[in-house]
């Protein structure tokens, strides 16, 4: 057998890996579609502190296990900074929903690694090949398919997604920046720094809620805490190469769900635009890796 052929157990591997993140996938997308539908009756802040509760309710058994670690933060400042980014980027993303179609706001965020790559470069000195860079040019292409320019002056919702991309982008980067960091405490530090950051402002803002309204949001914070969870157990059983082709499929369940649930019909050129981000970011990883054989 040659070094580069798969085993069965590599094999096996995979599939599990790919079978966690399409239930991520569905979880995510489901959720989502829940935002979206109480996105009008709640401002996007509140929903956002409301998951952030609802996920520390979940973790707090694993809190409470590993309470010792928690007190070796070891970069409370970065944690910090990675936390305020990631609220401003998931309240962002909530509001968009409220604003967009699903599958508008699900193939705009295709953009994020690009964004990603940048802002490691600018940030992090990393080195970004041209090979890259015009891989990035054709994906921006792609981004540009899907926004039309008259959605763009109409829209106030495409900035919001721009705002959720560069700021979830920033904290992508800090999370890199904290590789030294112990993983439980990123986690904890994540919910709780999410439920402060947020709580002032959901209460300042506060809409009533109904007391039948309660398990819908219960629900939207546990297929949060859920679909990350399965998330990570996707890229501990396969590599991220084998995963990340399966990422554009979120696009068709963003799609899928908005038609049924919202009765929204999305217009071909989001899917076009999607394949041309598929074509230069995958081409772009393909050519660099047979250039390395």
């Amino acid at each position: 057998m040659s070094a580069g052929a798969a085993t069965p157990e590599t094999k096996n591997s995979a599939s599990q890996g790919i079978a966690w993140l399409l239930t991520d996938m569905a979880l995510v997308t489901f959720m989502s579609a829940l935002v979206k539908a109480n996105s009008v009756a709640y401002p996007a802040i509140q929903l956002v502190f409301i998951r952030a509760l609802i996920g520390l309710l979940f973790i707090l058994p694993m809190i409470i296990r590993n309470r010792a670690e928690l007190t070796n933060m070891r970069y409370p400042l970065r944690n910090a900074f990675r936390v305020t980014c990631n609220a401003i980027a998931l309240t962002s993303n909530f509001l968009a929903f409220a604003m967009l179609r699903l599958v508008m706001v699900n193939a705009l965020g295709f953009t994020r690694p690009l964004v990603t790559m940048g802002l490691a470069a600018l940030l992090l000195g990393e080195r970004v090949s041209r090979l890259r860079w015009l891989g990035a040019a054709l994906a921006f292409g792609g981004a540009l398919i899907i926004v039309s320019p008259d959605e763009i002056a109409l829209n106030p919702g495409i900035f919001v997604v721009i705002a959720s991309i560069v700021f979830g982008a920033t904290a992508t980067i800090q999370t890199r920046r904290l590789k030294d960091e112990s993983t439980i405490v990123m986690m904890v530090f994540y919910t709780v720094g999410l439920a402060l950051l947020t709580g002032i402002p959901a209460v300042i803002l506060w809409q009533p809620v109904p007391l039948s309204h309660w398990p819908v949001l219960a629900l939207i914070g546990l297929l949060a805490q859920a679909g990350q969870y399965c998330w990570l157990r996707a890229y501990q059983k396969s590599d991220a190469s084998v995963l990340a082709p399966f990422g554009y499929l979120s696009v068709f369940f963003a799609a899928a769900a908005g038609f049924f649930f919202f009765g929204e019909i999305p217009p071909p050129r989001i899917f076009i635009g999607v394949a041309v981000i598929l074509v230069a970011l995958q081409g772009t990883r393909w050519i660099e890796g047979r250039r390395r054989i």
